[in-house]
């Protein structure tokens, strides 16, 4: 078994400084992804219009929908970090994943528009004309775009917040589609003309796959879905090593809060306990659970016996 802390919970959690530190952090990593995209997305219009090129056209469309799913994520984080007591008691934290709905739905329809636009170009047969010396600044910007995109993708995955990851996430779609779209235009000039449209398609398609996915996983954390085993192993950890009095730990639940989770405890204490003893054990572990960052409230029942029904309906829909 791992060391315990002096809070008798395992190691590993931030101090304040470090919190804060990590915070700045995580606002420069989306402050450079909003500047990044602002610059690639005129880079891009530049290869689009000297290319034709679908495929080049729906990665520079991407580019655009980055720069308003930029803003969208922009907004929800400062949202969060304006409580209101009064209009939002428990805080703002699940604008987080509502913004990344919007922001997934937004690339979703992207990839249904670009489908659409390159089944219409096979079905007429179109194919622009492409000036070679243009062709040749196109290849040179997306190759640059593609190595930015790989750069900003590696620095935001070291962050665990979820909106820096999901700008991560972007980072490396953006990587698959820039490297499809120049492949595609380059074999279209090159050689066949149709595989422009067909790499505009894979594009869309892995659009639509990659955003839908990510819609469900953030739908399934505003719905209270359980937190994983190992979380509720550091939870009972934390709680049977926090006083000597718990004689017993009759509940242990944890269920997603947005991206944090709700914890719910009932510990057993002796039956003649005092007052004023029982409530400092249950404030006190609810200050070190709400300590952890995976925490978002915590809630602790005290009992002096467990055999009893549960307090709550469990008629449940």
């Amino acid at each position: 078994m791992e060391t315990v802390t002096e809070s008798g919970c395992l190691p590993g959690n931030l101090t304040e400084d470090e919190m804060q530190q990590l915070a700045k952090s995580e606002r420069m990593a989306i402050h450079l992804s909003n500047a990044s995209n602002l610059v690639l997305f005129a880079a891009k219009i530049y290869a689009s219009i000297a290319s034709r090129s679908l495929a080049v056209i729906a990665s520079t469309l991407d580019s655009l929908l980055d720069l308003l799913s930029g803003f969208i994520l922009w907004f929800t984080s400062n949202a969060m970090r304006t409580p209101n007591l009064y209009h939002y008691p428990i805080g703002k934290k699940r604008m987080q994943p509502v913004g990344i709905i919007v922001f997934a739905s937004v690339m979703a329809t992207l990839g249904l528009q670009i489908l659409l636009e390159s089944v219409r170009e096979l079905i007429s047969k179109s194919r622009p004309d492409v000036d070679h010396e243009k062709e040749k600044w196109m290849i040179g910007i997306m190759v640059s775009v593609t190595a930015v995109k790989f750069l900003l993708m590696v620095y935001c995955r070291r962050f665990k917040n979820e909106i820096v990851r999901t700008y991560a996430q972007d980072h490396f779609f953006d990587v698959v589609t820039n490297s499809v779209g120049l492949v595609a235009a380059v074999l279209a000039i090159r050689y066949l003309w149709w595989i422009d449209p067909v790499g505009a398609m894979i594009i869309s398609l892995y659009t639509i796959v990659t955003w839908a996915r990510t819609v469900m996983d953030n739908v399934r954390s505003l719905i209270g879905r359980t937190a994983p085993p190992d979380f509720i192993s550091k939870l009972t950890y934390c709680i049977w090593n926090h006083h000597e009095d718990i004689q017993h730990i009759d509940t242990v639940r944890a269920y997603t809060f947005g991206s944090n989770y709700f914890v719910e405890i009932d510990i057993v204490l002796p039956q003649d306990t005092l007052l004023q003893k029982a409530h400092n054990i249950g404030e006190t572990l609810q200050e070190k659970l709400e300590q952890l960052p995976e925490v978002e409230r915590a809630f602790v029942h005290i009992d002096f016996e467990y055999t009893h029904r549960p307090e709550h309906k469990s008629n449940r829909v």
